[in-house]
Formats: C-alpha cells, sequence, structure tokens
C-alpha cells in the first residue's frame, strides 16, 4: 500500500496534471463544440458522441448507449480495485444553450479521466468516465444509478461550472408530476353547464397551491406551467396539463411537500368534477452530501492551481441528481469560477460566457483538480479502505440487489 508520505503521490500529482496539460487544447475545443451545438435532455446524441470519441482516441474501452439511454455512456482505462467514477454532463437548456455551463462540466470531467488514465496502473486504480444525460430534466445519474452502472464505483467526482469558486455546498431535493385534467367539452355559449372544465381544475389546482405556500416550511418551494388549457374560446375545455415541480431541503420533507401538494391538485378534481392523472416526471433528485475528506483534498488541489474556493457547507444550491449518488457513496460537486459579469445560471447571459477565456481556464484547472482529489484519494491507506470497505457493504448479498 502507498504511504501519503511516499513520493508516489507527487509523482503521480505531476504526471496527471502534465496529462491534462497536454489534452488542454481538446479539451477547450471539446467545451467549445459543446457549446455551439447545444443539445437538450436525452436529444444530446452529438455532445455523448464527440466526448465517447475523444475518450476512445485516448485509450478507454467505451459503451454507448447504457441502461437503456441512448445519450448515455460508460468509458473504462485501468484495473485497479479502486473505481473512481467521472461524471460527464452535456445536456443543454431548451432556447438558452448551455445556461448551466455543462460543457464545461463535462469537458472537466472528460480532462480529469485522462490525468487520472496516465497514473491508473502505477496507482491502482480504474478510471470510469459516466456519461450523465438529462441533469436538466429527468435525471440521467439518478436512472444510471438505479441501473447499477455506479455498483463497481467507490467514489465520484465532477465539478459544475458558476460565477465562483466553492466546496462543500448541500442542494434541494426535487420532484415533479405531469398533471392531466380531464373534462368534458360543451359550447360555452349554448351549454355550458353540459361540461366539464378542465381549465377550471388548472386553476384551482395551480390557487390551492399558492395558498398552500403559506403553510410550507422554509426551503419547501413549488413550481408550475401550465402547458394546455382549452384550444378554442367558446367550447368549454375538455383537457389541461401541466407540470408540478417541488424542491425541499431533504428527500424527507420532499415527501412530506409531495403529499401536501397533492391534496391540493385532488381537491381541485373534486372541486370540478374533472378527473386528474399524475405521472412522476424522471427520477426525483436527492438532496447533496458532499463528502467530507474529497471535499478537503478537492481544497488543497484547487488552491494550489491558484484558486481560493469559498466554504459552503451548511448552504444550499439549486438542485442535482449528483445528489442520488451521494446518498450511495462517496461523492464530491464543488463549483469551478469564472467571471460571467453577474449573470447567473439558466439565463442568457450566464450562456453567453461559457467559451469564455475564464471558462476555458475552468475546464483545465478543474479537470486538475479532480485529477488530484483522485491521486491523494488513492495515495491515502485510510481513506482508500474507507471507500472500498463502503462499496464493499453496497454489494449485493447472495445475488440480491447493492442498490438503495
Amino acid at each position: 500500500m502507498i504511504s501519503p508520505a511516499s513520493p508516489t503521490r507527487d509523482w503521480a500529482r505531476t504526471v496527471a496534471t502534465d496529462a491534462v496539460r497536454a489534452q488542454a487544447h481538446h479539451l477547450v475545443a471539446l467545451s467549445h463544440s459543446l457549446h455551439a451545438e447545444p443539445e437538450t435532455a436525452m436529444r444530446e446524441h452529438e455532445s455523448a458522441a464527440k466526448i465517447a470519441l475523444l475518450a476512445e482516441e485516448a485509450g478507454f474501452d467505451v459503451t454507448r448507449g447504457v441502461a437503456g439511454l441512448p445519450t448515455a455512456f460508460v468509458a473504462t482505462r485501468g484495473d485497479g480495485e479502486l473505481v473512481v467514477a467521472l461524471c460527464a454532463e452535456y445536456d443543454a437548456l431548451p432556447g438558452i444553450g448551455h445556461a448551466c455551463g455543462h460543457n464545461v462540466n463535462g469537458a472537466a470531467s472528460v480532462g480529469a479521466a485522462l490525468g487520472l488514465a496516465a497514473v491508473a496502473e502505477r496507482l491502482g486504480i480504474t478510471v470510469k468516465l459516466i456519461g450523465t444525460p438529462a441533469e436538466e430534466d429527468i435525471g440521467g445519474k439518478a436512472l444510471l444509478l438505479d441501473a447499477g452502472v455506479f455498483d463497481d464505483v467507490a467514489a465520484a467526482f465532477m465539478v459544475h461550472a458558476a460565477p465562483e469558486d466553492s466546496v462543500g455546498a448541500s442542494s434541494l431535493a426535487v420532484g415533479a408530476w405531469d398533471v392531466s385534467y380531464t373534462g368534458r367539452p360543451a359550447h360555452a355559449a349554448l351549454a355550458p353547464w353540459e361540461g366539464v372544465n378542465a381549465l377550471d381544475a388548472i386553476t384551482l389546482a395551480h390557487t390551492a397551491v399558492g395558498l398552500l405556500r403559506q403553510q410550507l416550511p422554509p426551503g419547501t418551494l413549488v413550481h408550475d406551467v401550465v402547458f394546455e388549457a382549452g384550444h378554442v374560446v367558446n367550447v368549454i375545455p375538455a383537457t389541461a396539463r401541466a407540470r408540478y415541480e417541488l424542491r425541499a431541503r431533504t428527500t424527507e420533507d420532499l415527501a412530506r411537500a409531495r403529499r401536501r401538494v397533492r391534496a391540493c391538485l385532488e381537491a381541485a378534481a373534486l372541486a370540478t368534477g374533472a378527473e386528474l392523472e399524475l405521472t412522476e416526471h424522471g427520477a426525483d433528485f436527492a438532496d447533496l452530501r458532499q463528502d467530507e475528506f474529497l471535499t478537503a483534498a478537492y481544497t488543497r488541489a484547487a488552491r494550489s492551481l491558484g484558486r481560493d474556493p469559498v466554504d459552503r457547507r451548511g448552504e444550499v444550491m439549486a438542485s442535482t441528481d449528483m445528489g442520488n449518488v451521494s446518498h450511495v457513496l462517496p461523492a464530491l460537486h464543488p463549483t469551478i469560477g469564472y467571471d460571467t459579469e453577474g449573470a447567473r445560471h439558466h439565463t442568457a447571459p450566464f450562456a453567453r460566457y461559457g467559451n469564455s477565456p475564464g471558462a476555458d481556464r475552468a475546464v483545465v484547472d478543474g479537470a486538475i483538480a479532480l485529477a488530484h482529489v483522485g491521486v491523494e484519494l488513492a495515495t491515502d491507506p485510510a481513506q482508500r479502505r474507507r471507500c472500498l470497505d463502503l462499496l464493499a457493504a453496497r454489494r449485493p448479498v447472495n445475488g440480491g440487489s447493492s442498490r438503495v
């Protein structure tokens, strides 16, 4: 076993760093290409193909379309007992492109995988680059986790683009319903009493949830958008469709909020006589639980690159499907910062800075910092053992499932 005091750690950091810097041009080109050709959730065919091809050309074994998701993939190098995963995101937002910086996130994870691959044999690790689609929608990481793609992973890393460097933050748990009310059409002037108004149902639901917000605990949020509520003004609307998204500080709080909001939706159906259909939209995202050792290791790595991450432990950011991964295995999800002149995530101005010089530096620095975390984990006997023991505890017993 490698000692933390061994020169192996310094050697591995240097080799991994050099490997990332040697590929910096390709990593930045990848980030720019993703940025220039944004693809939304589950439509990221070209984006996934670009990353998978780069990994394949670097000697990774690539499996495309894993877990029945056409835009997901797994690329591996090495055969060590310690499996370290880099999660690559690459989906964009409808209408505003990479307004969450996933082009930076994905390219940084690819770079980290390349850096760790250069030292994998010496450190006794397997590098697993996981292409994780649809973070902005149905939660690719959650679906891949449920499908067993993380079953052999001892620790998982990624960085997220942001206006600042930070470590340690949690995230809100989130879940969504697709909501449909079905009524009965009727002529709005001649016989409105013969109709059942689905628009009334969606209006009552929106109002009831609005009133409910007063009684929701801090950190619990409900958002809704109406997709359809009738088609012509002189016909009682027979159908109405909406999506409701709920966020809460923990998965337990999310479950409680679901019960309260569901009651509002059911009450609207009861009051109007419309039929209600609820369909869960994608996977629920769990709250993010960042590993303390990995966070500390990343902080040291970022500082060695001239960055000074803000400690956000105890604070809550938006939501991420990396939360689901973090409930099952040690996970790391810091932010990597660059100047956006005050623009925040999920806005067109933020997207415009995704191919700026600052964003390009974030790709390379993020890759190096993540690679350093992998090196530190692999060369710290106690932490390596901790992650392997946690992995062993998750493994199936007598053929059963290890998934949580």
